[in-house]
C-alpha cells in the first residue's frame, strides 16, 4: 500500500458522506445545549477539548489502536469490543456505537479484507474501524488522527446548528484543537489498556440525560 492510497482510504472511510449515519448522534451535547450548558464559541470548545482528552473519546482512541493490533485475532477483537461497551454509560451511546460499528463494517466491504470476518457482533465504531484499518496495512497513527478529527469535526457540526455559533466560530474551534488532537493520536498510541479512564463526568451525564429529554434532533 502507498501513503497515498492510505490516506485516500482515511479520507473516505471518515468522511461525513461515508454511510454510517454518525451526523444523526450528539453523544449527548444536544443535552448540553438544551441546559445552558454549552451556548457559544467557548463552552463548546471547552466541552469537545474535554470528551478529547478526558472523556470517551480518549477511551474509544486507546480502544482503536488496540483493535488495530489486534486485528488478526478475533478472539482479542471480542475482547476488546466487550471492554468498550462495558465502558459505554448510556444506552444511546451504546446504541450509537454498535449502530455506527456496523454500518461502517458493511460499508467498508468494499474494500475486501480478511479482518472483516474476525470483527465481533455486536461491534464498537472504533474496534471495527481500528481493525479494518489494520488489515489495509494503514498506519496506526494516521488512523487515529482521522478518527479523533472525524469525531470532533462532528460534535462540531451539532453546536454549529444548534447553539448556534455560525461556521466561523467552528472552524475557529477546529484550528485551535488541531495540536491537541496530534497529541492525543500519539497517546493513544502507545497508551496501554491500564491507561484508560475517563474523569468527563459531565458528558456522561448528559448522555443519560438525553433518553428522557422531550425535544431531540439527534438520537444521542
Amino acid at each position: 500500500m502507498t501513503a497515498h492510497s492510505d490516506l485516500q482510504k482515511l479520507l473516505t472511510w471518515l468522511s461525513p458522506a461515508f454511510p454510517v449515519g454518525a451526523f444523526a448522534w450528539s453523544a449527548g451535547l444536544e443535552t448540553a445545549i438544551a441546559n445552558g450548558v454549552v451556548h457559544d464559541r467557548g463552552t463548546t470548545e471547552q466541552w469537545v477539548e474535554g470528551v478529547l482528552a478526558h472523556g470517551g473519546l480518549r477511551t474509544d482512541a486507546i480502544l482503536l489502536a488496540h483493535a488495530h493490533r489486534a486485528a488478526s485475532d478475533a478472539a482479542e477483537l471480542q475482547e476488546l469490543a466487550d471492554l468498550c461497551l462495558a465502558l459505554t454509560p448510556a444506552r444511546e451511546r451504546h446504541e450509537e456505537t454498535t449502530t455506527t460499528g456496523a454500518a461502517f463494517a458493511a460499508a467498508a466491504k468494499a474494500w475486501p479484507t480478511p479482518v472483516l470476518d474476525n470483527l465481533p457482533h455486536p461491534c464498537p465504531y472504533p474496534i471495527a474501524v481500528g481493525a479494518i484499518a489494520a488489515g489495509h496495512a494503514i498506519n496506526l497513527e494516521a488512523t487515529l488522527l482521522g478518527y479523533l478529527t472525524a469525531t470532533v469535526h462532528s460534535q462540531i457540526s451539532v453546536a454549529v446548528r444548534l447553539v448556534p455559533i455560525g461556521q466561523t466560530d467552528g472552524l475557529s474551534i477546529m484550528a485551535t484543537l488541531e495540536p491537541i488532537i496530534a497529541s492525543m493520536a500519539t497517546l493513544c498510541q502507545h497508551a496501554a489498556r491500564d491507561d484508560i479512564g475517563a474523569v468527563a463526568y459531565a458528558a456522561d451525564i448528559a448522555q443519560m440525560a438525553h433518553e428522557t429529554q422531550t425535544t431531540r434532533i439527534f438520537r444521542s
